[in-house]
């Protein structure tokens, strides 16, 4: 296998630094290069692009525009956009969140890479506005980037999850309140990411209570969040760590971290105790017709509402009542409603659910309407053209970028 070359060096493929419009040609389609030269050679007109998804999502377009921006004073030329739907507004399915319009020799090679820069965080951003309405009284956190391809996805989705974000809190919603990196944590207005231990700093320290430990002698000013699944004694090593700390956790300092994996139940648990668990908290949301995943979510294995429930009488039995709950795996739409129904006393849910589950569902498409004003759209597509030429805003001023 060859070697990966050094340090600051291109990797195979990577067009040099310093020529932005070799980039955009060496990373578009092959046809948009083609198209442009043809357009250069018999004429270029003016035309008007309309860009829409085929689901509803949240309109997220601040990543394109800015990359338009930065295109246009690159080549030395104009666009206009005209955003139909503002970032954070709901978007019915083939509804264009904006028009597009300039030189078509100078927009013909830019299809490719600002349709990448818009599907993927509208759907993102729609299920983040999902998953904050469905839990409004409970803090999210954004650990979506060891799920990313890169630094550019992971940017990508922090940012649209603070959109997600942002729209659920106008609606009453806490939303996300930071995200696990220091790169993208400017997109929830803090200076820095947020956590504290993993699994390995567990399986290091030897014990929960030694991780504890650890981190508390490390960085003494934080508040204290525990991972608790390591050793299969969430509830034993959860009392543990707030007996050893009880000035932290009587402060409200402390947190509980459950992220038990799917493989088994959190400590304590069994089908038949995760019933009554619920039915002793929640009896309603177990009594009613149930999908699989469902009834999984609810009392099954890994952090089940049950799971949740269970922490919670044990810390409050104990006397730790101000000890707070994290719960993370798999949190998406469905497991927030889920958690939801049950009344799951969560305090922060860690999650980088948000990410599309079906990335087919992320392809953004762009399609003239319009050639020198004249209006033109292949078969099937009129949909996209303006009504009586003009389609209803949804709040957005007309824009130039260049």
């Amino acid at each position: 296998m060859d070697a990966l070359p050094p340090a600051g060096e291109p990797l195979v493929g990577e067009p040099p630094a310093g020529d932005p419009d070799l980039a955009i040609s060496r990373r578009t389609d092959v046809y948009f290069n083609r198209t442009k030269q043809i357009v250069q050679r018999f004429g270029d007109c003016h035309v008007t692009y309309a860009v829409f998804l085929r689901r509803p999502v949240v309109s997220a377009p601040r990543l394109m525009l800015e990359w338009l921006a930065g295109v246009a004073r690159d080549r030395g030329t104009a666009f206009e956009i005209e955003v139909m739907h503002p970032e954070g507004t709901w978007v019915g399915a083939g509804d264009p969140i904006l028009y597009l319009s300039g030189s078509f020799a100078q927009l013909a090679d830019l299809e490719t890479l600002y349709l990448q820069r818009l599907g993927p965080p509208c759907v993102a951003a729609h299920n983040a506005y999902q998953m904050c309405l469905e839990l409004p009284a409970v803090s999210f956190l954004a650990m979506d980037a060891r799920h990313c391809a890169g630094a550019e996805m992971a940017d990508m989705m922090a940012y649209a999850a603070s959109v997600g974000s942002a729209a659920a809190q106008r609606e009453g919603a806490r939303g996300f309140v930071g995200n696990a990196t220091d790169a993208t944590a400017h997109w929830f207005g803090a200076p820095r990411g947020f956590g504290t231990m993993p699994h390995a700093l567990i399986g290091y320290a030897g014990s929960t209570v030694r991780g504890a430990e650890m981190f508390h002698e490390a960085y003494p000013e934080e508040n204290l969040t525990v991972l608790v699944d390591y050793f299969g004694r969430e509830v034993s090593d959860g009392l543990a760590v707030c007996r050893r700390f009880p000035e932290i956790a009587a402060a409200g300092r402390m947190a509980v971290r459950l992220d038990t994996h799917g493989g088994r139940f959190l400590e304590g648990l069994d089908p038949a105790e995760s019933y009554a668990v619920l039915e002793r908290h929640s009896p309603g949301a177990i009594r009613r017709y149930r999908s699989e995943t469902e009834l999984r979510h609810l009392v099954g294995t890994g952090v089940s509402a049950a799971a949740v429930w269970k922490m919670r009488e044990a810390l409050d039995g104990a006397g730790f009542p101000k000890v707070r709950i994290v719960a993370s795996s798999g949190f998406g739409v469905q497991k927030c409603r889920v958690m939801a129904e049950a009344k799951a006393p969560i305090d922060v849910v860690g999650t980088g659910s948000f990410i599309p589950d079906k990335w087919s569902e992320t392809y953004a498409t762009a399609d003239i309407v319009a050639y020198d004003g004249v209006p033109r759209v292949k078969l099937g597509r009129e949909f996209l053209l303006r009504r009586n030429g003009e389609r209803k805003r949804n709040g957005a001023p007309a824009a130039s970028v260049e």
